[in-house]
C-alpha cells in the first residue's frame, strides 16, 4: 500500500485534494477539494445513493438542516454526553484523546467506552508516554463537548446559542412521523442523508480520515422489534458488499464486531468495517442496531406520539432502527489508498496508475488528437458529443504517451484516440486504464460502448 505521505503528495499535484486555506498558510485540518477531487466525491456519493436509495424500495432520500432547535441535541443525549476523554501533558501542554493514547500504546486495547477513572489508571500503570515529548506525566482526564457552538441572530447571548450538528441522524429521527406520513411507507422502511457534519475533535490527524468538517451516508433503517438483528445482519453483508462491487480489495477489509462491553447504552448490536490503512486497520463505516432509543428520546422530550401504527395488526409501537453510518472522506482516502499503485512493464519501465473502479472515476474517459494540428477539430467535436453522456477530459499536451501515463495516474478509465485512419474509417482507438489494450471502435458506438464498461 502506498505511504501516506505519498498519497498526501499525490492528491496534491494531480488536483484531487488541497489545504484548506493554503494561500493564507493554511488552517489545520481543513481541506479543499479539486477539479479530481470534486469529481470522486460526488461520484462516492452518487453510488451510495444508487444503491441505498434508488434500487431499494423501501428506501427514500431526504434533505435535513445543519441547523437545528438545541432542544435536539438535548434530546439525543449530545449536550450532555457527547464529549471525547481529553488529557494533557504536563510536560509540553499538548492535549490528546486518552483513549487513543492507550490504544496506540497497546493496539490489542479498545479504551471505547471506558470510564475516565480506568483510563486514568491505565495511563498511569503502564507509564503510557507523551508521543510528542516521550514523558508520562498527565493531567487528570476531562470530558470535552465536542459540538461546535454558533449564535442565530442578531444577538450573542446564551438564548441565541445553537449548534452545528455533529450528525446527520438526528434530522431523520425528528422527521420520521412526517415520512412516514407523506410516503405512506409500511414498516421496514429506511431513510437515507448525506450531508455536511462537524465535530470539533481533540486529535484530528491522518490526512483527511477525521477532521472537523466531514460529509457522511447515513441511513436509518426503522424495522418492527424482534426484526432487527435480522436488518443488521442484512444491512452489515450489503454493506461490505457494496465496497467489495466498487474494487475495493477484500483483504483490505475486515469486520470488527463489538462486545457486549463495548456497546454504546442504546445499541444492542455494533460491527465496524474497518479498513486496513497505513496505520493500520482502523474505522471505515460503523453499522449499529440502535434500539428504539432515539425515538423514544424525542417523543419523551418533545412530548410528542412517535409511534407507529401496524395496519395489519393495529398494534402501536416505537419502530427498532439499525443505522449503516459511513464518512464520505473516509471512503475517499481508502479508494485512493486501495487503487494508488506502481506497476512495472515488461519493457523494464513503470507506469503510475490509479485502478480505481471506472464508476468512481473523476473522468470515465479521456478523447486526445494524435497529431494537434490535424487532429484537433474533429477530437473536438468527439468529445463535446461524448461530454453530454459521460464525465470527459481533452488533453492535447505532449506525446500520446505521455498522455497515456498522466491519465492513468489519475484514474481516467479509458482514452479515444483521433488518429489518421479516424476520418476516413469513422472509427477511434479505445485504449483501456487496466490492461493498457486497444479496441477500435466506430463514432457511432462510442457512447454505448463506454457507458456499457462503466456501470456497476
Amino acid at each position: 500500500m502506498v505511504k501516506l505521505d505519498d498519497l498526501v503528495q499525490f492528491a496534491k499535484t494531480t488536483g484531487y485534494i488541497f489545504q484548506g486555506s493554503e494561500l493564507y498558510g493554511g488552517l489545520a485540518n481543513t481541506y479543499d477539494y479539486g477539479p479530481l477531487g470534486s469529481k470522486l466525491k460526488r461520484n462516492i456519493k452518487e453510488a451510495w445513493i444508487k444503491k441505498f436509495q434508488k434500487e431499494t424500495p423501501y428506501n427514500v432520500l431526504v434533505d435535513t438542516s445543519i441547523l437545528l432547535n438545541p432542544e435536539v441535541w438535548v434530546a439525543s443525549g449530545h449536550v450532555g454526553g457527547f464529549s471525547d476523554p481529553l488529557t494533557e501533558c504536563k510536560n509540553c501542554n499538548q492535549r490528546f484523546r486518552a483513549d487513543q493514547l492507550i490504544t496506540q500504546h497497546d493496539s490489542q486495547v479498545n479504551a471505547d467506552g471506558w470510564s475516565l477513572e480506568k483510563m486514568s489508571s491505565y495511563l498511569a500503570e503502564h507509564k503510557v508516554t507523551c508521543p510528542n515529548c516521550g514523558q508520562s506525566n498527565w493531567l487528570p482526564i476531562k470530558k470535552f463537548n465536542m459540538m461546535f457552538e454558533t449564535h442565530q441572530g442578531v444577538v450573542m447571548d446564551s438564548a441565541s446559542k445553537i449548534y452545528l450538528r455533529p450528525e446527520t441522524a438526528q434530522g431523520i429521527f425528528i422527521n420520521f412521523k412526517q415520512i412516514q406520513r407523506t410516503t405512506r411507507n409500511r414498516l421496514p422502511f429506511g431513510v437515507c442523508q448525506v450531508g455536511k457534519s462537524f465535530r470539533n475533535e481533540i486529535t484530528p490527524g491522518n490526512f483527511i480520515f477525521r477532521t472537523r468538517e466531514f460529509e457522511q451516508m447515513e441511513m436509518e433503517f426503522f424495522c418492527k422489534p424482534g426484526t432487527e438483528l435480522e436488518w443488521f445482519k442484512y444491512w452489515k453483508s450489503f454493506c461490505m458488499d457494496w465496497l467489495v462491487n466498487l474494487g475495493m480489495k477484500k483483504d483490505h477489509l475486515r469486520f470488527d464486531d463489538h462486545r457486549l462491553e463495548e456497546l454504546s447504552h442504546y445499541s444492542n448490536a455494533t460491527t465496524d468495517i474497518q479498513f486496513e490503512f497505513p496505520w493500520g486497520f482502523d474505522e471505515l463505516w460503523g453499522i449499529a442496531s440502535r434500539t428504539d432509543y432515539d425515538l423514544r428520546a424525542h417523543q419523551n422530550h418533545a412530548a410528542q406520539n412517535l409511534e407507529y401504527l401496524d395496519p395489519q395488526t393495529n398494534e402501536k409501537f416505537l419502530p427498532y432502527v439499525v443505522e449503516p453510518a459511513v464518512g464520505v472522506e473516509r471512503l475517499v482516502l481508502a479508494f485512493l489508498l486501495d487503487a494508488y499503485e506502481t506497476e512495472a512493464l515488461d519493457d523494464g519501465t513503470t507506469r503510475q496508475v490509479l485502478r480505481i473502479h471506472p464508476a468512481l472515476a473523476p473522468y470515465k474517459v479521456a478523447v486526445l488528437p494524435l497529431v494537434k494540428k490535424l487532429h484537433k477539430e474533429q477530437a473536438e467535436a468527439i468529445y463535446m458529443m461524448l461530454s453530454k453522456h459521460v464525465d470527459a477530459v481533452f488533453d492535447e499536451t505532449q506525446s500520446i504517451g505521455k498522455r497515456y501515463r498522466r491519465q492513468d495516474s489519475i484514474g481516467t478509465y479509458l482514452c479515444v484516440t483521433i488518429d489518421h485512419d479516424t476520418e476516413e474509417t469513422e472509427t477511434v482507438t479505445v485504449r483501456h486504464r487496466d490492461t493498457m489494450a486497444q479496441d477500435r471502435v466506430k463514432i457511432k458506438d462510442l457512447v454505448s460502448y463506454i457507458e456499457e464498461r462503466i456501470q456497476y
